[in-house]
Formats: structure tokens, C-alpha cells, sequence
């Protein structure tokens, strides 16, 4: 028999496909993980047990969570529901604002952020902007375009054809504007023409050929003329979908009527967009034109403009954007997610969209040597578990994208592109996740648990969800403050010993013996497996083996529940290898667990151990040495 022994030091490709069995000779395989749940992927190759969540609010139904940061050092948590805005700072409420959007319309809202303003923008809602006041006061008001001398400084287009014409009944006053086809609807009511570069204001729909209207500026005729326009933004023609900021200027991503326009304003006046003469600070004004359909569903700013469509990635160019130096170019063809607005994230300088197909993670990054951006998928081995995205968000702290899955399930993908890093794992809480964000260094997730929605807040110090700690200065048996746990099954850690299980009451749990601290919450179960045996090599294809004895480096873990071939069993890290529950409070190890295995195995398709932990204590797995015997 031959004595095989293997080393794995690294989990930096992440939990990969089953697809991957019969491929050992890809790096991915010595790297990755059959399965990886509820982990976090050190970006020095380690697992830990991810975060637990701590309760912060309940909140008053699904939404979305936005990120507010209003300097360096102070930030607000948004909570956008049914027709209102609810701010936190804190991890406490301090504003709720009435909002116009309702629940079904909150997927499709985009933002930016410059200073203390937050841009909205929804294609079937006039824009807002939501302001932090100097005292701590919010606003939310609509947008409002450069006027001068009651001159509105605002994108126009002609909707109509190219031949249909306008006939104005006068040159001033309040005149009745009458076009030869049929164009005009009750909506256009306050919406504003140009006719002849003049600008007038719609007072009255009379029907669909006549409207009445006030002159703003004199017209210069009352011929019939091809030369007019409407406000290109209006409850008719709908509103912008995406909206960003780039070289001092307000970019508008499409709109519902035109959704594959881009306007510029004018370059330091944010909110002008006339487009004057064409002089290098005026404003900018393209459709994006191609064999396809390319309607926009982002607008990035990072070395360019960064414009992401149905269909395609674009490059806007210009250094700096002028009139006469702009030119887009298209990159790639993945195309972005159309049925919702999932914002575009910069992770070490890449760009990362989810992809049209709702299973792809694309990485968006210029090249020097072409000149261009290329487009590379990052779940391409772990294609199982990126499910119809509909959230994202990036922690900087931590090295972690986070995703949510329409199915209530997350993932978490660690990157490091410096060191080649970008792995994959899945994660799942007693509920269902709606929204996450990351605020300055916290990560904030929205839950819907039995019929509520809950705002949490990912901690390192928690190891249960939805979880309370709590301390008193004299040990107590009742703890309460758990209302939103009402009737649930809850774990309980006292003074750090894991408990039997309660059940919430009168939104209190009682112990047995008094305590004098708890965390208590709903427990959720870590699982790392590995891949099996690679068969490329002295283990060979098809040959029986068996684990002779592994060891378990660990770090700062306190419980190691383990099956070798014979169920999982929980291992006593105090002596290394006794069986026994742990039942009272156990120190932090860190060190090798060696553990002795029995038993062959025929399926080369099965990993030789597994750990599944549901003990809400501190786990990190550095690496696994295994001795193998291999039946010649």
C-alpha cells in the first residue's frame, strides 16, 4: 500500500462546482472546496466563522438599504419602504421622511452621492434629492434644473417625427400651439416647449393636436415649423433610470422614453444642461448607437466613464469631456440585469456589474497593453452559486463582496486581486435577505424572518443571527429586549457556555442558572468541505483509500465538530482529540488537531472529512495535512 500525504494550506478559489471533480489539473482544484457555508475566506487563505448578526430595528416592510456618508467621520444607514425614507445613524432612527415611491417601484430607484446631497432617480417618478441639513435635519425635494429669467435650463427632445410640425396662433401672451399630428396627451399639462429655440409653457391639453400655452420667451413667428422640442423628462415621457457624477459634471444615464441617451451639464453648474454654442464647458447630449439595443442601466465614474447597458459595456472618453472631445467606444458584450438597478462597485480598481444572465459577477477593468476594457466573469467555478442576484455591495475592511440572491440566500466572494484572490462562498440565515449595504466599515443586511422585515448589522464579536448581547451587574435569569424573536427557537451562550435552546416569551427568555452575560439569537450552521483526493498523481483514478489521520491547524477556534468517515462527532480541543460536547465554557485554541480516521473508501467523488458546526463559538480553520493510504 502506498502512504500518500497532502497539504492544504489555502482556500483562495473559493467553494467551486461539482463540475470541477474531474478537473485536478487546475489550480482552482488543489485551492478550492466542494462546499463553504456560512465562512468567511481569510484573504490569506484561512476559513472563519462568518459574522452573526446583531438586531438593530424592524422595520415597516421590504425595501432597500443606502448607504449616506456625509464627510469622513460621520455616516446614515437609508431605509427606503412604501412611501417613506427612515434614516438610522448609529444603529438608531432619527428621521423618517414621506418618500414618493412605492414598494414595487423601489428595485428600479439608482443613486449618487455627492457631499451632504443623495441623488433618486426612478424612470416613472420625478428625481429627488435627499439633503442633510447643517443641524441634522433631512429633506427630500425634487430636482431643480438651472432657471434663468424663468428660462429652464433643462435636457429637450423631439419625441415626435422629424416632419411634424408646430403652428403657434401668436407670438406672445397665452397662445394655443397646434401640431399636425396627433402628439399631445393631458400629461404635457406644466410640461415646457421650445419652439424656435423659445421656450413657452403648457397651460391646457385641449386635445390631441392643440394645447394652450403661456410664452416664456418670444417667439419669432407664427409659421408652421419642424423646429421644436419638449422638456425630455415629464410624466409622459418618463423620467431618468441612472444618474452619476464624473469631471464636475452630472451625468443622466437614460430614461424611461429614451433609454439609451446620455446628458452631460454643464461642466461646475450641476444642474444646467444647456447646450449653448458648444464652448468645451457647456453641456453634452448623445444617444448610444449600434447594431443592438443598448438601454443603460449604469453610469460609473472611475478612470472614465464607465456606461453599462442591456447589452453591452461602454467607455466614454474625453480628458478632459468636451462638446467637441467626447467619443464613446463600446468594450464588451455581457450586457447588465434590465428588471432591476443593481449598483456597479470598484474593488481594487476593477469595476464588478452583475451580468444580463443573472449568473455571471463580471469584473470591468482597463488593460494598458489593449488600450481597453475587458470583461472576465468571477464566478465561472462557481457558477452554482451566483442565483439571480438582486443586491451588492462591497466591504473594504474586510476584502468582501457581498451578494443577495433572489432565493433569500447570500454570498460572499473574498478579493484580493493583488495576490490573485477571488473566492466564492454561500451563506444562509433563518430567513430571507432583501438588501445589503455597507455603511463606512459596517455591513447592514435587511431580513425578512416570519413575516417581518428586521435591519441587521454584521458583527464580529456575535456568532448568532438576529442576536442580542447583553451584560448586568449582577447575575440575572431574565433577559429581555427580544420582541422581534417572538415565539422563536433561540440559542443561548451565558458567560460563554453554550445552553440548551429556549423558546422567546413575552419577548424575554429565562434561564435556569442567573448570568451575567448572554448573546442570544438564532443559530445558523458553518460547513467546510473539501474537495476529494486529486486523482492526477500517486492516488490514481479509481483506487481505494482511506484517511490514515488528519491535522487540523487551527486559530483563536474554540469548537471542532468533525466526521472522518464516521459521523460527526464534536472534538474536545483541550486534549486534542477526546469526544465529548462541550457543554461548559471552552478556551480559544490555536494549534494542530491531529485526529486518527478509519475506514475505506470507494468513491472518488467524496471528500475524506468534513466540519459542520452549529455551536455559536469562534471557529478559523488555517490549514489540513492528511495522511492517506491508497490500496495498490
Amino acid at each position: 500500500m502506498t502512504r500518500i500525504t497532502e497539504m492544504k494550506t489555502t482556500f483562495t478559489a473559493g467553494e467551486v462546482s461539482r463540475e470541477l471533480l474531474g478537473r485536478g489539473d487546475l489550480r482552482a482544484y488543489d485551492n478550492g472546496a466542494l462546499t463553504l457555508r456560512n465562512v468567511f475566506i481569510n484573504p490569506t487563505g484561512g476559513v472563519r466563522r462568518r459574522f452573526g448578526l446583531g438586531y438593530i430595528d424592524t422595520a415597516p416592510g421590504a425595501g432597500k438599504l443606502i448607504a449616506f456618508e456625509f464627510n469622513t467621520e460621520q455616516t446614515a444607514l437609508l431605509l427606503l419602504t412604501d412611501l417613506q425614507i427612515d434614516v438610522y445613524t448609529g444603529g438608531l432612527k432619527v428621521a423618517t421622511i414621506p418618500a414618493p415611491w412605492e414598494e414595487a417601484q423601489i428595485p428600479q430607484i439608482a443613486w449618487t452621492q455627492s457631499a451632504d446631497t443623495l441623488l433618486l432617480v426612478h424612470p416613472d417618478v420625478p428625481p429627488k434629492k435627499l439633503t442633510r441639513g447643517s443641524g441634522g435635519t433631512w429633506t427630500l425635494s425634487d430636482w431643480s434644473f438651472f432657471t434663468d429669467n424663468n428660462v429652464v435650463h433643462q435636457p429637450y427632445y423631439k419625441f415626435a417625427d422629424s416632419e411634424v410640425t408646430l403652428t403657434p396662433s401668436a407670438t406672445t401672451g397665452s397662445i394655443s400651439l397646434t401640431a399636425s399630428a396627433s402628439i399631445f396627451e393631458a400629461g404635457h399639462e406644466n410640461t415646457r416647449l421650445r419652439v424656435g429655440g423659445k421656450e413657452v409653457l403648457i397651460t391646457d391639453f385641449d386635445s390631441p393636436t392643440v394645447v394652450t400655452a403661456d410664452v416664456i420667451e418670444d417667439l419669432t413667428g407664427t409659421d408652421a415649423t419642424i423646429d421644436w422640442q419638449e422638456q425630455a423628462f415629464s410624466p409622459v415621457r418618463g423620467y431618468p433610470v441612472t444618474v452619476a457624477f464624473h469631471q464636475d459634471r452630472l451625468v443622466i444615464g437614460g430614461s424611461r422614453d429614451l433609454p439609451n441617451r446620455l446628458w452631460f451639464s454643464k461642466s461646475g453648474d450641476l444642474f444646467n444642461f444647456d447646450l449653448g454654442t458648444g464652448l468645451e464647458d457647456e453641456a453634452i447630449e448623445f444617444a448610444i448607437l449600434s447594431d443592438q439595443v443598448n438601454a443603460i442601466r449604469g453610469v460609473f465614474s472611475s478612470r472614465h466613464l464607465q456606461v453599462f447597458t442591456s447589452g453591452a459595456e461602454w467607455m466614454v472618453t474625453g480628458d478632459p469631456l468636451t462638446p467637441s472631445a467626447v467619443q464613446i467606444r463600446r468594450q464588451t458584450r455581457t450586457g447588465s440585469v434590465i428588471d432591476r438597478y443593481i449598483p456597479p462597485l470598484n474593488v481594487d480598481g476593477a469595476t464588478l456589474y452583475v451580468a444580463r444572465n443573472k449568473s455571471e459577477i463580471h469584473e470591468f477593468i482597463y488593460t494598458d497593453l489593449e488600450q481597453a476594457y475587458t470583461s472576465t466573469d468571477l464566478a465561472l467555478l462557481s457558477r452554482h452559486i451566483i442565483i439571480d442576484p438582486v443586491d451588492q455591495d462591497y466591504d473594504q475592511r474586510n476584502r468582501l463582496l457581498f451578494v443577495v440572491r433572489a432565493d433569500g440566500k447570500f454570498a460572499t466572494l473574498t478579493v484580493f486581486r493583488a495576490e490573485s484572490v477571488s473566492a466564492w462562498t454561500q451563506h444562509e440565515t433563518d430567513g430571507n435577505v432583501k438588501s445589503v449595504s455597507v455603511v463606512g466599515d459596517e455591513v447592514y443586511m435587511l431580513i425578512e424572518r416570519a413575516g417581518d422585515y428586521l435591519i441587521e448589522l454584521f458583527d464580529p464579536n456575535l456568532h448568532l443571527d438576529s442576536a442580542l448581547a447583553g451584560e448586568a451587574g449582577s447575575p440575572t435569569t431574565v433577559w429581555s429586549g427580544l420582541d422581534h424573536l417572538e415565539g422563536r427557537t433561540v440559542s443561548v451562550k451565558a458567560d460563554g457556555a453554550v445552553l440548551a435552546d429556549h423558546t422567546v416569551t413575552g419577548g424575554a427568555v429565562t434561564l435556569a442558572e442567573p448570568a451575567s452575560a448572554v448573546e442570544i439569537g438564532l443559530p445558523f450552521t458553518h460547513i467546510v468541505e473539501p474537495l476529494p483526493p486529486n486523482e492526477i498523481g500517486a492516488v490514481g483514478a479509481g483506487r481505494k483509500l482511506r484517511l490514515v489521520r488528519g491535522i487540523f491547524r487551527v486559530n483563536n477556534t474554540a469548537a471542532l465538530r468533525l466526521d472522518t468517515g464516521q459521523g460527526l462527532k464534536d472534538i474536545t480541543l483541550r486534549q486534542f482529540g477526546e469526544d465529548e460536547i462541550l457543554d461548559e465554557p471552552a478556551p480559544l485554541v490555536s494549534g494542530d488537531i491531529k485526529i486518527r480516521a478509519l475506514g475505506w473508501q470507494k468513491d472518488g467523488t467524496k471528500p475524506l472529512w468534513r466540519i459542520e458546526q452549529s455551536a455559536p463559538l469562534p471557529f478559523e480553520l488555517l490549514s489540513v495535512t492528511t495522511e492517506l493510504k491508497v490500496n495498490d
